[in-house]
């Protein structure tokens, strides 16, 4: 169980990156968007919540695997905040690269309430809603964009 909470808090060992782990875990997570998207609307966000659940799960126990809180290999955060900022987006390379941008810009300025959930709330939990946060600002924005642009 050890080896399967590392793998997947890591995404697969893209949270090893010497630098910007949290950005090279998105990246990471673009092939898993791309094989979801091909999914209905539904099925979609149904393995959302799924992941959604099993990224908290994972996200916790690797911090007592690394005993570190919220540490930096986790990046299986960063692939749900991905997720949640592409749902139901048409998978072109402009979305996705827009979506890349949008999701790392919101992650990293953490406006509230993705700040309140990223110091306040503890454990598995506290690592992902803060990154499900920024996926769902990214997600907003990047649904005006096409709207409007």
């Amino acid at each position: 169980m050890r080896g399967f909470v590392i793998l997947t808090a890591t995404w697969g060992g893209s949270g090893y990156s010497p630098f910007a782990s949290g950005t090279v875990g998105t990246l990471a997570a673009i092939p898993f968007y791309l094989l979801l998207a091909r999914l209905p609307a539904y099925l979609y966000l149904t393995m959302l919540v799924a992941f959604f659940f099993l990224a908290c799960w994972v996200s916790g126990e690797a911090e007592r695997v690394f005993n570190e809180k919220d540490s930096g290999k986790i990046v299986i955060d960063e692939v749900i905040g991905y997720l949640v900022t592409m749902a139901a987006v048409v998978p072109s390379w402009t979305n996705i690269l827009a979506g890349f941008i949008l999701f790392r810009f919101f992650d990293i300025v953490k406006v509230p309430p993705a700040r309140f959930f990223d110091r306040q709330v503890k454990n598995g939990w506290g690592v992902v809603l803060d990154d499900v946060v920024a996926g769902c600002y990214s997600c907003v924005l990047l649904y005006l964009m096409q709207r409007f642009l």
